[in-house]
């Protein structure tokens, strides 16, 4: 079994650290919420006061953080992990981050002789408490095929993607799909009541028709069709309309900075942009839906 530190305990960290627990590894989490880290222990877990005293002497380190800043920050910062980790550690970021930072934040590992994989997933925090996460791994053949095992203990699928980066790339292309379908769906719900369409006969149709995608059959954005959907208990997340904003954002960045044409990508990002601000930032991104019925934010 093997020796992990896991930094960044919070909605989706947490559980996939108590999974790794659960598989017999020999885990030590930090966060810098203590609630979070008393939250970890009493899952099983240990949990360490400091930075500095989850790292030193681990084998591999897992990072789920926030933002590319962060990442820069906790991994190749002052006193970060770089500061802390032997050479032949294996680091595992699972942050969604923006590709260049992961691309120098591994450059950096390698360096000091870290092997590092960009490692972002997708299945949100059902996902995360369930094991059944998908993978999108940058890196390295190496350390893909070190850090497989312990992915295969958090997620379902592991889909190696690329060189370092990669996994970041994969990650923010399928969230702008994601995005862009959640409003498609949304707006032919509202469509159908104004019509007068049962909602289940539209659901019925579609779900089995050309306008079948996940947005609709696993996260239907009106109660009823999909009982696991948010929908079903007022849009409380599974995966934030903030955080969704954050991907469109990282997409909108990233196709500016390839010259990519993406119209919809855009206006999905605008939609997501106005709900946050109306109040919907801590709603379930598919709560979007009732911002474009014109019933605010929340």
């Amino acid at each position: 079994m093997a020796k992990i530190a896991f930094i960044g305990l919070g909605n989706m960290g947490g559980p996939m650290a108590k999974n790794l627990v659960a598989a017999g590894h020999d885990v030590t989490g930090f966060d810098l919420f203590a609630d979070a880290r008393l939250h970890f222990a009493q899952g099983g877990g240990r949990a360490a006061e400091t930075l500095e005293a989850a790292v030193i002497g681990a084998e591999v380190v897992v990072t789920m953080l926030p933002a590319g800043r962060h990442v820069a920050d906790v991994v190749a910062g002052e006193a970060g992990v770089l500061s802390f980790a032997a050479p032949g550690t294996l680091l595992i970021d699972c942050s969604t981050i923006d590709v260049a930072t992961s691309r120098e934040v591994a450059e950096k590992a390698a360096q000091k002789g870290v092997a590092m994989i960009d490692a972002p997933v997708s299945g949100g925090v059902t996902g995360a408490a369930a094991g059944t996460l998908t993978f999108m791994v940058g890196g390295p053949d190496e350390a893909f095929t070190r850090a497989r095992p312990l992915l295969e203990v958090m997620g379902k699928t592991i889909v190696h993607t690329g060189a370092a980066g990669a996994g970041q790339a994969a990650k923010v292309c399928n969230n702008m799909i994601l995005g862009i379908s959640m409003i498609a769906v949304s707006e032919a719900f509202n469509l159908a009541d104004a019509l007068g369409l049962d909602r289940q006969k539209l659901f019925d149709v579609s779900s089995t028709a050309s306008g079948q995608c996940w947005a609709l059959t696993s996260y239907c954005p009106v109660p009823g069709p999909v009982p696991t959907s948010p929908a079903n208990r007022d849009y409380q997340p599974g995966f934030t309309a903030a955080m969704m904003l954050k991907d469109l954002n990282l997409a909108r960045d990233a196709a500016e900075t390839t010259g990519t044409a993406v119209p919809l990508g855009g206006a999905a990002q605008a939609v997501y942009e106005a709900f946050c601000a109306a109040g919907g930032d801590a709603t379930d991104f598919s709560g979007v839906i009732r911002h474009l019925r014109g019933e605010g934010g929340s």
